[in-house]
């Protein structure tokens, strides 16, 4: 794999000399001479990172660092001011416009080479991190592409979900993870025909045979991943269709044996699709949903889940109305939503 590219800018060759000198051989460089020159070098060849003088003529390094902040190419460029010990009582000024670190000259080479490291480790994490998220949303969005007036339904039950394993003592963080694997609970779909998961009127029995496979498929596919959402993913795609009196599929587990991912899940995933409208039905309102929820503990629901769930439906009622309000326009809301969320 190619090494990371760094941008270096510099009015003073000697100081560009020195970069070079230290940081040659692990990366690839380029180089500036002013603030001007680094913007129009940025958007051209996105470097992972700069490094850049403060005091340089005809753009200078503070205003260089909020020009990069503002341009869409370039606003995620990490920035490390090099400056020298006489500008170092500025560091809140470049810290305030974005500058991520500073070093300060002369030039220490292992400082330097210790903080560059840092620094694109943070930048590889980052990537890591939107890799993911980008996955969710795509497998997410993959599992009801043939399946019409979804809306934002994944992403709306996926909150649910959320706010019930908090509600029920889940770690934060753990409760987090759930609310980015309830989206891919349905990633199986995309293996069932469109002819089924459109179709007007409630299945017959071989569609749905055909139907439930989508619980495996999901899984089979999730867990292919090492990774923690994923097998968590895996997990819920499997289980969301278990009932609490085992006469769920695929495997017709019962009670505690069904995980609890699975179970909090299945009850945001009902109640979400109670409430929403789909080809073969209208919207049930919220009191409908409710009651339905209700007379399925102990039968379909975790009877200790359906109670946390009463106790938190302000909290549920709060993220419908914010999700509804803006269903007209879904586009936006799914982009809004993955911008916050993860």
């Amino acid at each position: 794999m190619d090494s990371e590219l760094i941008l270096i800018v510099d009015d003073e060759p000697q100081n560009l000399a020195a970069m070079r000198q230290v940081l040659a051989k692990e990366y690839r460089l380029v180089f500036a001479l002013n603030g001007h020159e680094a913007l129009e070098v940025a958007k051209k060849q996105k470097p992972g990172l700069i490094l850049m003088d403060i005091d340089m003529p005809v753009m200078n390094g503070y205003q260089a660092c909020q020009a990069l902040s503002e341009h869409p190419d370039t606003e995620h460029i990490p920035v490390i001011f090099v400056t020298s010990l006489s500008q170092v009582g500025d560091e809140a000024t470049g810290l305030n416009i974005g500058a991520v670190d500073y070093l300060t000259k002369p030039i220490s080479p292992p400082i330097v080479k210790a903080r560059v490291r840092i620094h694109l480790s943070l930048v590889r994490a980052s990537q890591l991190k939107q890799s993911y998220q980008d996955a969710i949303y795509m497998l997410g969005t993959a599992g009801h592409y043939n399946d019409l007036d979804t809306g934002v339904h994944i992403w709306r039950m996926a909150a649910y979900a959320r706010a019930i394993a908090i509600a029920c003592g889940w770690d934060v963080n753990d409760a987090r993870q759930l609310e980015l694997a309830a989206p891919m609970h349905d990633t199986g779909k995309m293996g069932i025909p469109g002819s089924i998961l459109r179709k007007p009127a409630k299945l017959n029995a071989s569609e749905w045979a055909v139907m439930r496979t989508h619980t495996t498929m999901g899984y089979n596919i999730l867990s292919k991943s090492r990774a923690p959402v994923f097998k968590l993913a895996a997990e819920v795609a499997l289980r969301h269709h278990e009932k609490w009196d085992g006469s769920g599929y695929p495997d017709g587990l019962a009670g505690e044996d069904i995980p609890e991912s699975a179970r909090i899940v299945a009850i945001a995933d009902v109640f979400d699709a109670l409430t929403m409208k789909r080809p073969y039905k209208e919207a049930w309102s919220v009191e409908e949903s409710v009651k339905t929820i209700q007379e399925s503990a102990g039968s379909h629901f975790d009877p200790r889940l359906v109670s946390i769930f009463m106790q938190i439906l302000p909290e549920i009622r709060a993220i419908k109305n914010s999700w509804d309000a803006h269903e007209d326009d879904e586009e936006m809301e799914i982009n809004i939503h993955k911008n916050e969320r993860f």
